[in-house]
């Protein structure tokens, strides 16, 4: 990609409208080769980046979901035993119970390349240029952390049975975090930062127009601007995101809706709002925001 104007350019054909901060920041990361950490409330469009950038450059998407708990085994690799065990048995069935072969070796064969089972991390750098799309990683403990900060360093793990694996080109690392707690300053120093918020009106119908075409523009208009009221409020659990409102465009669209009204918001919410307080809320204000 040789500008920021060319990484809007190419998100565009993918379905991603970036902002002119968010395309700069996609170049320098992969110009600088380094990390992305995209920070913002869920809905905003961080992993959408990553998948819009691996489609827009032709890559592979390899992604890495954090939950409390992962550690490196569930990021790196592990050995595949049912295969291990079958070898095992072909070796003796082979030797017919009379076996000359050394155990040193049979057991060394288990450790071979074709019993490896690669998880995301070695994915990507066996497989690089890759988009790796590390997800939600404040969801990861801080050993786990500290795991991704050393490869993230270095591009490279050792495995110990077979060796180091090195990435021929760094991958292009996205990682998101919806800030549930705060990451390391260790690991933010090694990435480029940016924080996703909410689009504004006029870009959250061109995204909906983007990503819905046979939603109409009266009606995308009419579903954003009840969206962006709802974020406005302070009493919604769970605030609905940019991925919501297009599911709830689309939701109306096939209900035949052609302009929003109190009957067909009112029945398509569950596309809209995901906890029946936030339901019971909305659908009490609906008849004021629908006027406004």
């Amino acid at each position: 990609m040789e500008s920021a104007s060319d990484v809007a350019s190419r998100l565009v054909t993918a379905g991603y409208l970036a902002d002119p901060e968010l395309a700069t920041v996609v170049f320098l990361a992969t110009r600088m080769q380094r990390p992305l950490l995209l920070e913002g409330e869920p809905g905003t469009g961080k992993t959408a980046l990553a998948e819009a950038l691996a489609e827009s450059l032709d890559l592979p998407l390899i992604r890495l979901q954090c939950y409390e708990g992962i550690d490196a085994t569930q990021a790196l690799y592990d050995w595949d035993f049912p295969r291990q065990i079958l070898h095992l048995r072909a070796l003796e069935a082979v030797a017919g119970g009379n076996a000359e072969g050394s155990v040193e070796e049979a057991e060394k064969s288990l450790y071979d390349a074709r019993f490896l089972l690669a998880r995301p991390v070695l994915q990507a750098l066996q497989q690089s240029p890759a988009v790796l799309l590390v997800d939600e990683v404040d969801r990861a403990d801080d050993e786990f952390e500290a795991f991704l900060l050393e490869v993230l360093s270095t591009w490279q793990v050792t495995v110990p049975e077979l060796g180091t694996v090195a990435a021929a080109e760094p991958p292009i690392v996205v990682l998101t975090s919806n800030r549930t707690r705060e990451l390391h300053d260790a690991l933010k120093r090694r990435c480029l930062y940016h924080w996703i918020d909410h689009p504004g009106l006029e870009r959250e119908v061109q995204i909906v127009r983007s990503r819905a075409p046979e939603v109409s523009e009266t009606l995308a208009r009419q579903v954003v601007n009840v969206v962006q009221q709802l974020r406005d409020r302070d009493d919604l659990l769970k605030p609905p995101g940019v991925a919501e409102t297009i599911d709830w465009a689309r939701a109306l669209t096939y209900l035949g809706t052609a302009e929003l009204d109190l009957a067909s918001a009112a029945s398509s919410l569950g596309a809209l709002v995901k906890y029946r307080e936030d339901a019971d809320r909305v659908r009490q204000a609906l008849d004021r925001m629908l006027t406004t």
